[in-house]
Parts: C-alpha cells; structure tokens; sequence
C-alpha cells in the first residue's frame, strides 16, 4: 500500500490556494492619450539600437532532503516522482522528509528482540527509555541494546543521545551477536523478525499480535513531510513510491498449532457434567483469535458411543456426536488424522467423522477417506500468505488404515512426503508439517524423532511440529525452519499421570507478506481431566526454563 492522491484532505488546501493568488492579479491600466502640438512631426524617429536581453536562467528542479537512515524500502532515488531530485543538505531542500515532518506519510514500526530461548515476556517502555538514555538496565536480563547505524541516527532524534548501553551493528550481524552474546538484545524494523528472535512485549503491545494498537506502542518512527507548501502538494500528487508503513495488519496471518485432542475418558465425563464448551472457558479466546486453528482430533465420532465413564474398552476410543461443539467453539479451521486412534471404530466411524468435518467447511489431512486422499495437503490463502498443512503417522502401519480402498491415517513414507513438500513450495506456499510421532515421557527431543523433523525440513517444511505428545518436548531451529517435536495435550485426562503431562503448549505462529516470522509459545496448565488454564508468571518461567534446557540453549553460549 502505497501513498494515495485520494489524500484531497491534504492537497485541496494548496490547489486552492494557487488557484486563489492566480486569480487575484492587478489588471493592466490603459495609458491616456497625449496632445500632439500643430505642426509638430508625427512620423516615427529614427530607429535606435537595443540592447539584448540576459538568457533566463533555467529553474532548479524541486528537490527533497533525505534524513540518514532512512531505509531504502521506505523512499530513495529510483522511487521520487519524475522531476525531482535528492538535495544535497537540508538547506538547500524544497522539501524535507523527517521524523516528526509536519504531514506525516509514513510510519515504521520496530521490535524489541532477544534470542528465542529468552525467558522474560515482557517490560515497560520507561525501563528501555532509561536505559537508552541513562544505562540503567531494565530486568530481564539485558545488559545492551543493539541496532543498526541507520535506525540508531532515526531513534537518537526520538529519544536523544544514546547512553554506552547502546551499540551498532550492521542488521545482518545482530541476530549471530545476540545469540553469543545472550543480555544483548536489539532493536530492528518489523519486517526483519526471524523465527530465532524472540519479540519482547512492551506496556501489553507486541508487534506480532492481532490486537496491537499502533498508537499505544512506544516503539515506532513517524517520518513526515515538511517545507513549501505549495510543494508538499505537487509532491503527493505526483504519487511517490512511500509505503504507508512497514506493518500492515492486512498482510498478516495468525496459525496456531496444538497437541493432543481426544474428547473420550475422564475429559467426556466432565463434559458430559460442566457442559460441551467447559474445557476451553478460559484458553477459548485465544483459540479463536486464530485466523487458522489447527485441531489434531485422534478420536472418531460414534452414533451410540457409550458413556465415557468408566469405560471397559482399553484404549479403544470414540466421542460422541454432539461434543463437536466443543470443536465448533474454539473455531477449528483445519483438522489433522494422523493420530492413532481414528480406527478404533471402524470404517463406517470414520466415514462418519469426515462427513460431520465436511459439513463444517473444515479442511482435513493426514488422513482420509483413502490414501489418495489422506496425502493430498490443506491448502490456505489469507492475507496474502499461502499455507499449507501436510502430515502423517510415522507410527507401525498398524496405526495407519488408509489405502485404496479403506479409510484412516497415512503412514509416513519420504518417498512420497518429501516429494510433496518440495511440489508445494514450488507452488508458492509455505508447509506445516505435523507428526504422529512416537510417544514418550521426557523433555528432550529422541534422535528418531531428530531426524525424521529434520528430513522434513530439509525438503522444504518451514514448520514441523509433533501432534503425538502428551507433554511438551524441545524446540529446534535451524536456517530454514522452526521444529517443536511436542506440544502437549490440549484437551485429554492426563492430570496428574505424571509432573510433566500438567502443562502443555499452543502455538501461536505468525506469517507476514509471504515471509514465516516465528512462533509465540503460549503455556498453559490443566486444573481438570478436561479444562486447562493460562499458566501463572511462575509456572511459565518454570515450563520455559525446563524446556529450553531440554532444547540444548541455556547454561551455555547459545550457538
């Protein structure tokens, strides 16, 4: 979105004014006749020689002062209207781009990074004032701040000289100092954020969120127009290439993942008591904010399924039809069958299933009525950004029904997964790939399970996350992708099995103009066999610390 000529609130006022001096001009005023005396010559004088006239100078094209610093995203040489120039100084500008000008036109918006395994959320815009001003550290942990040259010079106008706190760096060094250097973080324009950053909160505003008010943000830099008048017209309408900002909320694209969902057992029976949408009363708001949510629902629906509770079958599970409103509640967008209990009823469960999901518009993936069906990806195009979600259980066959003739989960097979990561990124999208993986009781990321995410990733998945785990798991990130090899569960009765199955995550990942930016770990904590809270300051830097250990980066230089 660039500068509009529809801007007339703007341009009006000086077209009116130019038309109102060019029509208040003095008219010439005739010369009165003179009285000729008799006898006096009228015939014309001898002709005399007349000087010639100075050439007129030719004008000086209109020009426009650049402020240092600025990016070249925002306005440069190639990008002015035809006709004009880049003065050499300040002094010599018609017109002047500068932050604060008096007709603003474009407006930058900046983060506050730390490397991803950072555990502070948040802090106030007073303490990193303070510390840009003064040195004073704010908590956290961060012991300097870093920027570019270019954006140091467009805060230091905002915010004054910078204290020893501060340094520069060029941008493509930033994110490789931080990550050695762990209390150095950094200050970099929006459209930089990489899934190794970590976006640090400020006064409740967060850049990557949905309902960041751009007005309460501490970090942005309004650039306007100032000098003739006259001139600022003539400028905007000769439409110049200046994008309205570097954060535009309709390029932006919200996709949250989670963990195990199996509405059967102790999480049944409580529904059945507190009511169909009692799991998600306090975690639902954050579920639907998504744009797209990801279910990864293991359990078929049953027409007569029996009460949940107790049960007598073993680990042979199905959910009754109306605790989809749970599902419908939360906003479920795409729906993953690679778990391992979509079976469990038979064929006619899961044809069952597919027809409640089609009837909801909601897309479905790792598995299908066939297996032609189960491989083919959900494909998504919002705001610009094109998404697709692939998946499969790399489980035994056993667990994977799907063939040509049978409905149920996809096994896992590189000769046909990877392939088909590769066909979509040369479609243009981005890949989700989840697993149903193996299942296990620890922290840290098995090597099995190392290497098939990574396989995944090396064929082009941007994100692979393991919908298997009944407990959070380690992180990974690599050059091209982001690995979270277990979320934990999201709706299932596993209080109080053991420590680890008490907390969960959901991820929050978020894609901007084509271009995957990172995920926010959000944590919570079940207080039931089937509800689940927001998890408390302590509890959070707890499940950060023990997960971020388990992923290989803290208690050393993270490499």
């Amino acid at each position: 979105m660039h500068l509009s000529i529809n801007r007339l609130f703007v341009i009006l006022p000086v077209l009116i004014g130019l038309l109102f001096s060019a029509g208040c001009q003095p008219t010439a005023t005739p010369r009165p006749a003179t009285a000729v005396p008799f006898g006096t010559s009228t015939s014309a004088p001898a002709p005399t020689a007349t000087a010639t006239p100075e050439p007129t100078p030719t004008p000086l094209p209109p020009s426009i002062w650049l402020p240092e610093g600025l990016p070249a995203s925002v306005l440069d040489s190639t990008a002015l209207p035809e006709g004009w120039v880049v003065a050499g100084s300040a002094d010599q500008a018609d017109l002047l781009l500068e932050v604060g000008g008096s007709l603003l036109v474009h407006r930058r918006i900046y983060a506050l990074v730390a490397p991803f395994p950072t555990i502070t959320d948040e802090i106030a815009l007073l303490e990193l004032k303070e510390m840009w001003q003064r040195g004073k550290r704010p908590h956290g942990g961060i012991a300097t701040l870093a920027l570019d040259p270019g954006d140091a010079v467009l805060f230091t106008q905002l915010w004054g000289p910078p204290s020893g706190s501060v340094k520069t760096a060029p941008a493509d060094d930033l994110l490789e100092l931080s990550w050695k250097q762990t209390d150095t973080w950094a200050i970099i324009p929006f459209e930089n954020i990489q899934p190794r950053w970590k976006v640090i909160t400020l006064d409740g505003q967060n850049p990557l969120h949905k309902d960041f008010d751009v007005q309460a943000y501490g970090l942005k830099v309004d650039l306007g127009l100032s000098g003739k008048t006259a001139l600022i017209g003539e400028f905007l309408v000769a439409e110049p290439e200046i994008p309205v900002s570097n954060r535009l909320p309709e390029r932006l694209t919200t996709v949250m993942l989670t963990g195990v969902t199996a509405l059967v057992r102790g999480t049944a029976s409580t529904m059945e008591a507190r009511g169909m949408t009692y799991p998600a009363q306090d975690i639902g708001s954050w579920l639907r904010e998504a744009d797209i949510l990801h279910i990864n629902n293991e359990i078929p629906f049953v027409e007569g399924c029996p009460a949940p509770f107790p049960w007598t079958n073993g680990l042979v599970f199905c959910s009754q039809p109306r605790y989809i409103e749970l599902l419908e509640y939360i906003g479920t967008d795409v729906m993953d069958l690679s778990g391992d209990h979509f079976a469990d009823w038979g064929p006619q469960a899961m044809l069952y299933t597919l027809d409640l999901y089609a009837e909801r518009e909601w897309p479905v993936y790792g598995g299908g009525a066939n297996i032609e069906e189960a491989k083919q990806p959900a494909l998504f195009e919002h705001n610009g950004n094109r998404i697709a979600f692939i998946g499969c259980n790399y489980k035994s066959k056993g667990y994977a029904t799907a063939s040509e003739t049978n409905p149920g989960a996809v096994h896992c097979d590189p000769e046909w997964l990877y392939p088909a990561i590769q066909n979509l990124v040369k479609d243009g999208y981005l890949p989700i790939v989840t697993f149903q993986h193996e299942e296990y009781y620890e922290y840290i990321a098995r090597p099995q399970l190392q290497e098939d995410f990574r396989g995944a990733a090396q064929a082009g998945a941007i994100i692979v996350s393991g919908s298997q785990a009944h407990q959070p798991h380690a992180l990974e990130i690599t050059d091209d992708a982001l690995l979270h090899y277990g979320l934990g569960n999201l709706f299932f009765d596993q209080i109080g099995s053991m420590a680890s199955t008490n907390s969960a995550f959901i991820d929050r990942h978020v894609f901007y103009d084509g271009h995957y930016l990172g995920v926010e770990l959000i944590s919570i904590r079940f207080v039931d066999y089937a509800r689940s809270r927001p998890t408390t300051a302590d509890e959070r830097e707890a499940l950060l610390q023990t997960v971020f250990e388990a992923s290989g980066w803290l208690n050393s230089s993270i490499q």
